[in-house]
Protein backbone atom coordinates (compact mmCIF):
# COMPACT_ATOMS: atom_id res chain seq x y z
CA UNK A 1 0.00 0.00 0.00
CA UNK A 2 1.36 3.39 -1.03
CA UNK A 3 1.09 6.16 1.55
CA UNK A 4 1.24 9.85 0.69
CA UNK A 5 3.02 12.41 2.86
CA UNK A 6 1.65 15.64 1.40
CA UNK A 7 2.77 18.14 4.04
CA UNK A 8 6.12 16.48 4.64
CA UNK A 9 7.12 16.40 0.97
CA UNK A 10 5.72 19.87 0.29
CA UNK A 11 7.91 21.21 3.10
CA UNK A 12 11.18 19.70 1.85
CA UNK A 13 13.95 22.17 1.14
CA UNK A 14 14.56 22.86 -2.54
CA UNK A 15 18.07 21.49 -2.93
CA UNK A 16 20.73 21.23 -5.62
CA UNK A 17 24.08 19.46 -5.53
CA UNK A 18 25.96 22.76 -5.21
CA UNK A 19 23.76 24.29 -2.49
CA UNK A 20 25.78 26.04 0.26
CA UNK A 21 23.45 25.67 3.25
CA UNK A 22 21.06 22.99 4.44
CA UNK A 23 18.08 23.57 6.71
CA UNK A 24 18.54 20.08 8.15
CA UNK A 25 21.24 17.44 7.72
CA UNK A 26 20.63 13.73 7.20
CA UNK A 27 20.67 12.90 10.91
CA UNK A 28 18.26 15.69 11.88
CA UNK A 29 15.92 14.81 9.04
CA UNK A 30 15.97 11.12 9.98
CA UNK A 31 15.00 12.00 13.56
CA UNK A 32 12.06 13.99 12.21
CA UNK A 33 10.98 11.10 10.00
CA UNK A 34 10.90 8.70 12.94
CA UNK A 35 7.67 10.34 14.13
CA UNK A 36 6.31 11.48 10.75
CA UNK A 37 6.40 8.23 8.77
CA UNK A 38 4.47 5.00 8.99
CA UNK A 39 6.68 2.40 10.78
CA UNK A 40 6.88 0.31 7.61
CA UNK A 41 8.17 3.26 5.60
CA UNK A 42 10.60 4.27 8.33
CA UNK A 43 12.19 0.81 8.12
CA UNK A 44 13.03 1.64 4.49
CA UNK A 45 14.73 4.84 5.67
CA UNK A 46 16.86 2.85 8.13
CA UNK A 47 18.23 0.72 5.30
CA UNK A 48 19.85 3.81 3.76
CA UNK A 49 21.86 4.30 6.96
CA UNK A 50 23.16 0.73 7.25
CA UNK A 51 26.47 1.58 5.48
CA UNK A 52 27.30 3.80 8.48
CA UNK A 53 26.60 0.83 10.77
CA UNK A 54 28.88 -1.30 8.61
CA UNK A 55 31.74 1.16 9.05
CA UNK A 56 31.14 1.48 12.79
CA UNK A 57 31.03 -2.30 13.17
CA UNK A 58 34.26 -2.83 11.26
CA UNK A 59 36.03 -0.10 13.25
CA UNK A 60 35.00 -1.78 16.51
CA UNK A 61 35.98 -5.27 15.35
CA UNK A 62 39.37 -4.07 14.13
CA UNK A 63 39.80 -1.87 17.23
CA UNK A 64 40.50 1.22 15.17
CA UNK A 65 40.86 4.63 16.79
CA UNK A 66 38.02 6.02 14.68
CA UNK A 67 35.20 8.37 15.56
CA UNK A 68 31.85 6.61 15.96
CA UNK A 69 29.41 7.80 13.28
CA UNK A 70 26.07 8.69 14.88
CA UNK A 71 24.27 8.29 11.55
CA UNK A 72 24.20 4.53 12.07
CA UNK A 73 21.01 2.84 13.24
CA UNK A 74 22.79 1.07 16.10
CA UNK A 75 24.53 2.65 19.06
CA UNK A 76 28.08 1.81 20.04
CA UNK A 77 26.72 -0.15 23.02
CA UNK A 78 24.40 -2.21 20.79
CA UNK A 79 27.22 -3.08 18.41
CA UNK A 80 29.63 -3.95 21.22
CA UNK A 81 27.05 -6.28 22.80
CA UNK A 82 26.41 -7.95 19.45
CA UNK A 83 30.12 -8.44 18.88
CA UNK A 84 30.16 -10.46 22.12
CA UNK A 85 27.03 -12.40 21.16
CA UNK A 86 25.36 -11.62 17.78
CA UNK A 87 21.64 -11.33 18.38
CA UNK A 88 19.57 -8.40 17.09
CA UNK A 89 21.50 -7.26 14.01
CA UNK A 90 20.75 -7.98 10.32
CA UNK A 91 21.78 -11.49 9.27
CA UNK A 92 24.67 -10.29 7.12
CA UNK A 93 26.24 -8.51 10.12
CA UNK A 94 25.85 -11.56 12.33
CA UNK A 95 27.49 -13.75 9.68
CA UNK A 96 30.35 -11.31 9.34
CA UNK A 97 30.94 -11.00 13.08
CA UNK A 98 31.06 -14.80 13.48
CA UNK A 99 33.44 -15.22 10.53
CA UNK A 100 35.67 -12.36 11.70
CA UNK A 101 35.94 -13.66 15.26
CA UNK A 102 36.68 -17.18 14.01
CA UNK A 103 39.29 -15.80 11.57
CA UNK A 104 37.45 -17.74 8.88
CA UNK A 105 36.46 -15.19 6.21
CA UNK A 106 33.51 -16.02 3.97
CA UNK A 107 35.36 -14.49 1.01
CA UNK A 108 39.08 -15.11 1.70
CA UNK A 109 40.28 -13.13 -1.33
CA UNK A 110 38.54 -9.95 -0.13
CA UNK A 111 39.55 -7.42 2.48
CA UNK A 112 37.30 -7.44 5.58
CA UNK A 113 35.70 -4.19 4.43
CA UNK A 114 34.88 -5.57 0.99
CA UNK A 115 33.62 -8.81 2.52
CA UNK A 116 31.23 -6.95 4.81
CA UNK A 117 30.10 -4.69 1.98
CA UNK A 118 29.52 -7.70 -0.28
CA UNK A 119 27.41 -9.38 2.41
CA UNK A 120 25.46 -6.14 2.82
CA UNK A 121 24.67 -5.68 -0.87
CA UNK A 122 23.86 -9.35 -1.37
CA UNK A 123 21.35 -9.31 1.48
CA UNK A 124 19.84 -5.90 0.76
CA UNK A 125 19.32 -6.54 -2.96
CA UNK A 126 17.67 -9.90 -2.29
CA UNK A 127 15.41 -8.77 0.56
CA UNK A 128 14.22 -5.21 -0.15
CA UNK A 129 10.64 -5.16 -1.40
CA UNK A 130 10.46 -1.49 -2.35
CA UNK A 131 11.19 -1.16 -6.08
CA UNK A 132 12.87 2.23 -5.80
CA UNK A 133 15.16 1.20 -2.97
CA UNK A 134 16.02 -2.04 -4.78
CA UNK A 135 16.90 -0.04 -7.90
CA UNK A 136 19.01 2.41 -5.88
CA UNK A 137 21.15 -0.20 -4.14
CA UNK A 138 21.75 -2.05 -7.43
CA UNK A 139 22.54 1.21 -9.22
CA UNK A 140 24.90 2.39 -6.46
CA UNK A 141 26.69 -0.97 -6.43
CA UNK A 142 27.08 -1.01 -10.21
CA UNK A 143 28.46 2.54 -10.28
CA UNK A 144 30.99 1.70 -7.54
CA UNK A 145 32.16 -1.45 -9.28
CA UNK A 146 32.33 -0.02 -12.79
CA UNK A 147 34.25 3.07 -11.72
CA UNK A 148 36.65 0.95 -9.68
CA UNK A 149 37.25 -1.38 -12.62
CA UNK A 150 37.69 1.47 -15.12
CA UNK A 151 40.19 3.21 -12.83
CA UNK A 152 42.04 -0.06 -12.23
CA UNK A 153 42.26 -0.70 -15.96
CA UNK A 154 43.64 2.79 -16.48
CA UNK A 155 46.45 2.16 -14.01
CA UNK A 156 46.85 -1.51 -15.00
CA UNK A 157 45.93 -2.73 -11.50
CA UNK A 158 44.28 -6.16 -11.05
CA UNK A 159 40.81 -5.65 -9.63
CA UNK A 160 39.02 -9.02 -9.69
CA UNK A 161 39.07 -9.36 -5.90
CA UNK A 162 38.13 -5.71 -5.34
CA UNK A 163 34.70 -5.95 -6.99
CA UNK A 164 31.82 -5.96 -4.51
CA UNK A 165 28.90 -8.39 -4.62
CA UNK A 166 28.26 -11.85 -6.05
CA UNK A 167 25.53 -11.05 -8.59
CA UNK A 168 25.64 -11.49 -12.36
CA UNK A 169 26.69 -7.92 -13.15
CA UNK A 170 29.48 -7.99 -10.56
CA UNK A 171 30.65 -11.26 -12.13
CA UNK A 172 30.77 -9.71 -15.60
CA UNK A 173 32.76 -6.73 -14.33
CA UNK A 174 35.25 -9.11 -12.71
CA UNK A 175 35.80 -11.32 -15.74
CA UNK A 176 34.98 -9.37 -18.92
CA UNK A 177 37.72 -7.84 -21.05
CA UNK A 178 35.23 -5.93 -23.21
CA UNK A 179 35.39 -2.13 -23.14
CA UNK A 180 31.86 -1.99 -21.70
CA UNK A 181 32.19 -5.23 -19.67
CA UNK A 182 29.42 -6.59 -21.91
CA UNK A 183 26.91 -4.38 -20.09
CA UNK A 184 25.79 -1.84 -22.70
CA UNK A 185 22.49 -3.64 -23.30
CA UNK A 186 21.75 -3.86 -19.58
CA UNK A 187 23.00 -0.54 -18.18
CA UNK A 188 22.12 2.65 -20.01
CA UNK A 189 24.71 4.63 -18.05
CA UNK A 190 27.82 2.58 -18.87
CA UNK A 191 28.98 4.99 -21.62
CA UNK A 192 28.59 7.98 -19.31
CA UNK A 193 30.64 6.28 -16.60
CA UNK A 194 33.32 5.46 -19.15
CA UNK A 195 33.46 9.11 -20.15
CA UNK A 196 33.59 10.24 -16.52
CA UNK A 197 36.46 7.85 -15.76
CA UNK A 198 38.62 9.66 -18.33
CA UNK A 199 38.56 12.91 -16.34
CA UNK A 200 42.02 13.47 -14.88
CA UNK A 201 40.86 15.86 -12.14
CA UNK A 202 39.59 13.65 -9.32
CA UNK A 203 37.27 16.33 -7.97
CA UNK A 204 35.64 16.79 -11.38
CA UNK A 205 35.28 13.04 -11.66
CA UNK A 206 33.59 12.70 -8.28
CA UNK A 207 31.26 15.61 -8.99
CA UNK A 208 30.31 14.08 -12.34
CA UNK A 209 29.45 10.78 -10.64
CA UNK A 210 27.22 12.56 -8.12
CA UNK A 211 25.58 14.57 -10.89
CA UNK A 212 24.83 11.30 -12.70
CA UNK A 213 23.33 9.81 -9.54
CA UNK A 214 21.29 12.98 -8.91
CA UNK A 215 19.92 12.89 -12.46
CA UNK A 216 18.88 9.26 -12.17
CA UNK A 217 17.26 9.89 -8.76
CA UNK A 218 15.19 12.68 -10.32
CA UNK A 219 14.22 10.42 -13.21
CA UNK A 220 13.23 7.51 -10.98
CA UNK A 221 11.08 9.65 -8.66
CA UNK A 222 9.53 11.93 -11.31
CA UNK A 223 6.08 10.37 -10.93
CA UNK A 224 6.37 9.79 -7.17
CA UNK A 225 4.91 13.06 -5.95
CA UNK A 226 4.30 12.62 -2.21
CA UNK A 227 5.38 9.05 -1.55
CA UNK A 228 8.16 7.46 0.48
CA UNK A 229 10.24 7.21 -2.72
CA UNK A 230 10.49 10.99 -2.90
CA UNK A 231 11.64 11.08 0.73
CA UNK A 232 14.20 8.31 0.25
CA UNK A 233 15.69 10.15 -2.75
CA UNK A 234 15.84 13.34 -0.68
CA UNK A 235 17.82 11.54 2.05
CA UNK A 236 20.30 10.22 -0.52
CA UNK A 237 20.72 13.70 -1.98
CA UNK A 238 21.29 15.18 1.48
CA UNK A 239 24.17 12.73 1.93
CA UNK A 240 25.78 13.86 -1.32
CA UNK A 241 25.45 17.54 -0.39
CA UNK A 242 26.88 17.01 3.11
CA UNK A 243 29.91 15.28 1.63
CA UNK A 244 30.68 18.24 -0.63
CA UNK A 245 29.98 20.80 2.09
CA UNK A 246 32.54 19.01 4.27
CA UNK A 247 35.09 19.06 1.48
CA UNK A 248 34.47 22.77 0.81
CA UNK A 249 34.95 23.94 4.41
CA UNK A 250 38.02 25.85 5.59
CA UNK A 251 40.12 22.72 5.77
CA UNK A 252 39.04 21.65 2.32
CA UNK A 253 42.58 20.82 1.20
CA UNK A 254 43.05 18.36 4.04
CA UNK A 255 39.61 16.84 3.53
CA UNK A 256 40.16 16.61 -0.18
CA UNK A 257 43.40 14.74 0.38
CA UNK A 258 41.42 12.34 2.56
CA UNK A 259 38.89 11.87 -0.25
CA UNK A 260 41.72 11.24 -2.71
CA UNK A 261 43.25 8.65 -0.36
CA UNK A 262 39.89 6.87 0.00
CA UNK A 263 39.50 6.73 -3.77
CA UNK A 264 43.02 5.43 -4.26
CA UNK A 265 42.41 2.79 -1.59
CA UNK A 266 39.27 1.69 -3.42
CA UNK A 267 41.39 -0.06 -6.01
CA UNK A 268 44.50 -0.76 -3.96
CA UNK A 269 45.62 -4.37 -3.98
CA UNK A 270 45.31 -6.43 -0.79
CA UNK A 271 48.64 -7.22 0.86
CA UNK A 272 48.60 -10.83 -0.32
CA UNK A 273 48.63 -9.67 -3.94
CA UNK A 274 51.54 -7.29 -3.47
CA UNK A 275 53.83 -9.77 -1.79
CA UNK A 276 56.73 -10.90 -3.90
Amino acid sequence: MKRNYYYLVAGLQDITLDIHKLIADQLTFRDELRTELHPGDYKLVEKLFLPYDNKNLLNLLEKREAEFNEKGNYSREQLEENIKEPADLPDYMKRFITAFKNKDPLYPDMSPENELTTLFYDEITSSVKNDFLLWWFNFELNVKNIMLALNARKYKVPYEHQIIGTGEIAGLIRKSHARDFGLSNDLDYIDELTSISKKEDIREREQAIDELKWSFLDEKTFFHYFTIEKILAFIIKLGMIERWLDIDKEHSNELFKKLLKELQDSYELPEKFTEK
